[in-house]
């Protein structure tokens, strides 16, 4: 049943996108915390990487846990900073980031990776293919199953969950989803198995790596849904494709990452219009055509496409530079968690108080992106 409310008066489907990017997830912890707060809770979370371990989080557990659920899952994998990084300049609190690094690849995160001591991969020695990276991700199975409720994300009554993976064997894309399987620690760690760090894993006999080697902006799994439903879709955008002409080697770095993992969603929604327009086109067909041409078959199946529905897109970028490290997605500093997840709150409340989606569009609009609101002096 859809819910109504001061913000979504016309009970329109919510659905939350959530992209890969390690660390910067915190981030999108904090939108969630806004629109729950707001009643914007999603009917339909979809997510990839670190996104798809959010989801199964806020998916796994009733409404009333979901936030302290994630706040224990980043308080796990947080590093502990040695000086509180709001007292010192900012010169220090970027040394600290550094060291915190460091030893995050060094010694791993507790309950989130370990590195593989007695594993030859790294010297280029065959070894088992669940073997063949730098880290062990057993931990996070741990963790998840301690802060996961598995019957209750596979419930069909709940919170639809959405993550997608790549076959390593095929390079193609796959979606998993608990309104069609029974979902399990194992597709999770799958959405978030980054090569060469983490290694593959193994579901249902198909070896698979992270989702954001495809395609870290799971957007098109919800534009290709079908049937089209009057949606309201925040979409938290990670990585910015937008930057500076990088001059050191680390800005370099931190350059080809946010490329590499940036939204397509421009293209996606491109290709979406375009389908739009021409559903359009065949529905005016259709009711041109004479009456004995015209078979419930044929109205069944636009029906079906659901082209009168509109999609608002309210996308939510993180703004956080990070002095422009490379290793930002792996500083898992407590202050940088905390702080991101504080930023993506702030962020989100932005775009509730602007509310863009109330605002009224023709019968014939098909998607419609809001962008935050400039900040005020």
């Amino acid at each position: 049943m859809k819910v109504v409310s001061k913000l979504n008066p016309d009970g329109l489907r919510i659905v939350l996108v959530l992209q890969g990017g390690g660390a910067l997830g915190a981030y999108q912890a904090g939108v969630y915390q806004a629109l729950q707060e707001h009643g914007l809770v999603p009917d339909w979370i979809v997510g990839t990487s670190i996104g798809a371990i959010n989801a199964a989080l806020l998916a796994g557990n009733p409404p009333q846990t979901r936030l302290l659920k994630l706040k224990q899952f980043w308080e796990r994998v947080s590093h502990r900073d040695g000086v509180d990084l709001a007292r010192i300049p900012d010169s220090l609190r970027q040394s600290n980031i550094w060291l915190s690094t460091i030893d995050t690849m060094v010694r791993g995160v507790p309950g989130f990776f370990k590195p593989r001591l007695l594993n030859f991969f790294g010297v280029n020695v065959s070894v088992q293919p669940e073997d063949a990276s730098f880290y062990d991700t057993a931990p996070l199975a741990e963790t998840l199953s301690d802060l996961i409720d598995f019957d209750y994300l596979n419930d069909s009554g709940n919170m639809r969950l959405t993550i997608s993976a790549m076959k390593v064997k095929t390079g193609e894309l796959a979606s998993f989803d608990n309104m069609h399987q029974v979902m399990t620690v194992d597709h999770v760690r799958a959405s978030g198995a980054l090569p060469p760090g983490f290694p593959p894993v193994r579901v249902e006999g198909e070896l698979y790596w992270d989702g954001g080697l495809y395609s870290n902006t799971p957007l098109a799994i919800v534009l290709d849904d079908l049937p089209h439903v009057n949606t309201l879709c925040f979409m938290v955008d990670l990585w910015s494709a937008d930057g500076p002409e990088p001059t050191t080697l680390d800005e370099v770095q931190t350059r080809q990452k946010d490329v590499t993992f940036a939204s397509r969603s421009k293209r996606h929604i491109a290709d979406y219009l375009r389908t739009h327009k021409l559903q359009h086109k065949l529905r005016e067909f259709y009711r041109l055509l004479p009456k004995r041409a015209k078979t419930e078959k044929v109205l069944a199946e636009l029906a079906d496409l659901g082209v009168a529905s509109t999609m608002h897109v309210v996308r939510i970028p993180y703004s956080g530079l990070d002095w422009h490290m490379a290793s930002k997605d792996i500083n898992f500093s407590t202050g940088s968690i905390g702080w991101r997840w504080d930023q993506g709150y702030q962020d989100t409340l932005r775009a509730i108080e602007h509310a863009g989606w109330l605002t009224t569009v023709s019968e014939e609009t098909g998607l419609v992106v809001h962008e935050l609101p400039p900040l005020s002096n």
